[in-house]
């Protein structure tokens, strides 16, 4: 009887905590709102800072600023930032480490601070359109990309979405 109630129990936990909300922050303040590891923003660098350095290395770790695009929309698992002063039309492709946090849904145009590594990847064809897909994108839209891209990714392990 007692395995079956501990079993039970440990069910119970499992469940409660798949589903938590990924999507609320852990903290805010003045500052904003804080998801994933609590990060500083103190030496945090500007997009188009990050875009140069790229340029000269495959990877690097950094506290960046960049304004948010575009969020997927099935649950806030990436985001897609830009400059946040329009200088660069480069887009960058976040994700969030070990999806352990999600964005709200509805940020796009805000301006955030994140943590973690910056590097190039080579995105496949039905990767693009399923990230095509979580955006909303229409049948014709995601029909129309045929070919991999190499494009700039973000690992984030923390993300302030400023207020």
């Amino acid at each position: 009887m007692r395995i079956i109630q501990f079993a039970l129990l440990i069910i119970a936990i499992t469940v409660s905590v798949s589903c938590k909300n990924n999507n609320e922050p852990t903290v805010s303040d003045e500052k904003g709102q804080y998801f994933g590891e609590k990060i500083s923003d103190e030496s945090a660098i500007g997009y188009n800072q990050l875009i140069a350095k790229m340029a000269k290395a495959d990877e690097v770790e950094a506290v960046v600023v960049g304004r948010v695009e575009s969020v997927c929309q099935a649950k806030g698992c990436w985001m897609n930032i830009v400059s946040p002063d329009g200088q660069t039309d480069e887009e960058m492709f976040v994700k969030f480490k070990d999806y352990g946090f999600f964005m709200p849904m509805d940020i796009s145009g805000k301006d955030v601070v994140m943590r973690g590594k910056a590097y190039k990847e080579e995105t496949s064809v039905e990767e693009l359109r399923h990230y095509a897909e979580d955006e909303g994108k229409s049948a014709e839209e995601i029909e129309a990309i045929t070919e991999p891209i190499v494009e700039l990714k973000f690992m984030a392990d923390g993300v302030i979405l400023k207020p």
